[in-house]
């Protein structure tokens, strides 16, 4: 047990900077359908991945869904990605859900192995070290909400997102992510931002601007929060919180333990032990 949980983590890499850079489409046709984006200046730490398919609204296709798995492959070996926030650059839409027009198309051996990939997409998403964010401006529906839901966090606007994991209307299952209320699945419910909250699925709301991009500015605050906090410890933290929400409270302590083992050694620990002595705020370089 212990082998397992310590190899949870990989502790930080002597540092490989990570280029901002867009995904490419299959063959030379089509621009990208996401974008990473590392932040400098204060927002130094912040990584987006903007996801830009106006055609479809965001819909989740085989280009899609393949450009965010290697997107998440390269970020995750970079130990520079504090937090990563997921936006969309498409006004009034964070992601539709699952390409159902490309889905016909497919025939159904094509959609089990679609529907492999896509779940692979949401555990990479809940297993990825650092803290992740959804922005959600606009509608996540039936995939775009699971993807929202493998988030660690959720920010929506109150009146302008619309949520709900509608799969059980068109016919299809929920095929990937956190498990929710059944009433939502069973109904199709789709609901606002506000109602969102009310039942606990985001964690924060906020009133739409004309920009449409408040939920957007909310997450990107919500980062710089966690942005001056000691990286490793933040990391080690989620570990602890994900591998001990599904065990028994003996479990859990013990994996905290384990967590806490692997913080001790490092200067982080020991940069936050002087800086309360010498009370002054903590340097946290991620060592």
């Amino acid at each position: 047990m212990l082998r397992a949980l310590t190899g949870a983590l990989r502790l930080p890499r002597p540092w490989r900077p990570l280029q901002t850079r867009s995904c490419a489409s299959d063959g030379a046709a089509g621009d990208p359908e996401i974008q990473v984006r590392v932040l400098a200046g204060p927002d130094q730490g912040i990584t987006e991945i903007l996801m830009n398919r106006p055609s479809a609204r965001n819909a989740l296709g085989n280009v899609l869904v393949r450009e965010l798995l290697e997107a998440l492959a390269r970020l995750r070996e970079d130990q520079q990605v504090r937090v990563l926030l997921f936006r969309s650059g498409v006004k009034g839409v964070f992601c539709a859900g699952a390409d159902l027009k490309e889905r016909e198309q497919m025939s159904e051996a094509e959609v089990g192995i679609f529907v492999q990939r896509l779940r692979g997409l949401m555990n990479e998403i809940a297993a990825f070290p650092a803290p992740t964010i959804a922005a959600m401006d606009g509608f996540a529906l039936g995939g775009g909400l699971e993807l929202a839901l493998a988030c660690d966090l959720r920010v929506a606007a109150a009146s302008s997102a619309v949520m709900g994991l509608i799969e059980t209307t068109r016919g299809l299952l929920p095929g990937a992510g956190v498990a929710l209320a059944k009433e939502l699945i069973f109904t199709g419910r789709r609901l606002s931002g506000a109602q969102a909250q009310a039942l606990g699925l985001v964690n924060h709301t906020v009133p739409q601007n004309e920009e449409g991009n408040a939920a957007y500015h909310r997450a990107r605050a919500l980062a710089q929060e966690i942005l001056p906090q000691a990286p490793i410890a933040v990391r080690l933290g989620k570990v602890a919180i994900d591998r001990g929400m599904d065990v028994d409270i003996a479990s859990g302590m013990a994996i905290e333990g384990i967590c806490y083992a692997q913080n001790i050694p490092t200067q982080d620990r020991l940069e936050g032990m002087a800086a309360f002595r010498e009370k002054r705020p903590p340097r946290f370089v991620g060592k």
